[in-house]
């Protein structure tokens, strides 16, 4: 039986097997400049205009806009680096690389000057201050298991409350800190949810939960599960299982904009669904192709990104879930995280897409500028 991590590997191979054969030109790392052969798909009207940025094995990183302008925080996974990048005028500048212990997970924001990483050998979430464009380690916080995921859940007068989940095992960690207090005012609590709770996310309410909480799809079982608002450091209760007898691997949940629906990629089965968190309805989608999809990204209730290996697809939807129209984009590689951000100050919500294996000569971190159901295409890339 293949796992959702070999299936990864599987399938970035293949694609890179096939897809060589078939490029006409690379496209040149040039410091997360467009490059010369993404600027002719652009002039030629294939694709809408893109800015790809050199991250080596992008397995996680966001970015963030405000006042000063827009940053990317990254994690080259194998290269164990956290890196730091300047957007402006869809150009990219590399401003710092820092050294953590083996394969970093994820990367985020806590606020315009922080930022935090997720590694797997220290077990740790590493904190940095970012001064003059440069990263500065601030602390090592030591939480016991090895950090696939952490997010910001919460932040108030100075404190963060932080939720880190594993590669692989059932303790999902929650830490309360605060960069201006001694360490030992650093709260670290461990609690047991669900084998491998991969990417979890804030949701606005879900049956039973009002208030809504915290979700997250378990890799390795046929589950989705929540953390309530109300217990939210208490055991996770399930939210859903995927109503069938062979396996399935529910990879990435995410809610759509209205908080209606919580759409789940699953990795195997030809199909995906979308639970309705007002009634508990649930409703198969016919995935874009057979070998199903690793993560999601609703930009509407009814229109929803789904990525694969090489390209997303962007799906309409029915009342019933049923597939009115699809449309393609391509991207350069296996991509595992979808932000959507106006990268640009256009207006217009851009996409980042984050790929946690890219293909030869291809960039680790794309931002595709929208709009982007109007830009994408209905053949497949």
């Amino acid at each position: 039986m293949i796992s959702g991590r070999s299936l990864q590997v599987v399938a970035t191979t293949l694609a890179a097997l096939l897809l060589a054969a078939c490029q006409t030109a690379p496209v040149p790392a040039q410091g997360g400049l467009l490059g010369a052969a993404a600027g002719a798909r652009e002039a030629s009207g294939l694709q809408p205009a893109r800015t790809g940025i050199d991250v080596n094995m992008a397995w996680g990183g966001e970015l963030r806009c405000g006042a000063a302008g827009c940053r990317l925080v990254a994690v080259e996974h194998e290269k164990s680096t956290v890196v730091l990048y300047e957007v402006q005028g869809r150009k990219a500048r590399l401003l710092d690389k820092q050294s953590v212990a083996y394969h970093p997970d994820s990367a985020i924001w806590l606020s315009d000057d922080l930022v935090v990483a997720a590694v797997e050998n220290s077990f740790s979430l590493d904190v940095f201050r970012v001064v003059q464009g440069r990263l500065q380690p601030l602390r090592q916080i030591p939480i016991g298991i090895s950090p696939r995921d952490v997010v910001l859940v919460s932040a108030s007068e100075g404190r963060y409350s932080l939720l880190a989940t594993p590669y692989t095992g059932k303790e999902v960690v929650w830490v309360d800190y605060a960069p201006d207090q001694p360490e030992a005012a650093t709260r670290v609590q461990q609690v047991k949810w669900c084998e491998a709770p991969w990417h979890p996310v804030r949701v606005q309410r879900a049956p039973g939960a009002p208030s809504g909480g915290v979700v997250a799809a378990c890799l390795d079982e046929k589950r989705v599960v929540l953390a309530p608002e109300d217990n939210l450091q208490g055991a996770a209760r399930n939210l859903l299982t995927v109503p069938v007898e062979t396996r399935i691997i529910p990879r990435h949940t995410r809610p759509s904009p209205s908080g209606r629906w919580l759409y789940v990629a699953l990795e195997t089965g030809g199909r995906n669904l979308r639970f309705n968190m007002d009634s508990g309805e649930l409703q198969w989608i016919v995935a874009p192709q057979p070998v199903g999809t690793v993560s999601v990204l609703p930009l509407t209730d009814d229109l929803v990104i789904w990525a694969m290996d090489s390209r997303l697809a962007l799906q309409r939807l029915g009342a019933d879930g049923a597939v009115l129209e699809t449309r393609w984009l391509p991207v350069d590689g296996f991509a595992t995280g979808l932000q959507l951000a106006d990268a640009d100050a256009d207006g217009v919500q851009d996409l980042v897409v984050f790929n946690s294996a890219a293909l030869p000569k291809k960039m680790g971190v794309e931002i595709i500028y929208g709009p982007l159901w109007e830009q994408a295409k209905p053949q497949m890339p």
